[in-house]
């Protein structure tokens, strides 16, 4: 489960970054992203499927968490 940054591109899309990995791509969908949570199977624009349990309240962002492969 590595740690992942995300941030918030000026363009208003979020941003999902893996140090270890050196990889960084644009989160394509959420699963759950409303004012009451967010989380669940996050998809990346290359295709590939990360997940992490639905946080609430939603965190804000630049933040650090914890991810698996889906």
């Amino acid at each position: 489960m590595p740690n992942v940054m995300i941030r918030r591109k000026e363009s208003g899309e979020l941003l999902f970054y893996v140090a270890k990995k050196d990889m960084e791509e644009t989160i394509a969908t959420v699963e759950r992203d409303s004012e009451s949570e967010w989380g669940g199977e996050v998809e990346l624009t290359d295709g590939s499927r990360w997940y992490i349990d639905p946080i609430s309240p939603p965190p804000s962002f630049p933040t650090t968490l914890r991810f698996k492969k889906a």
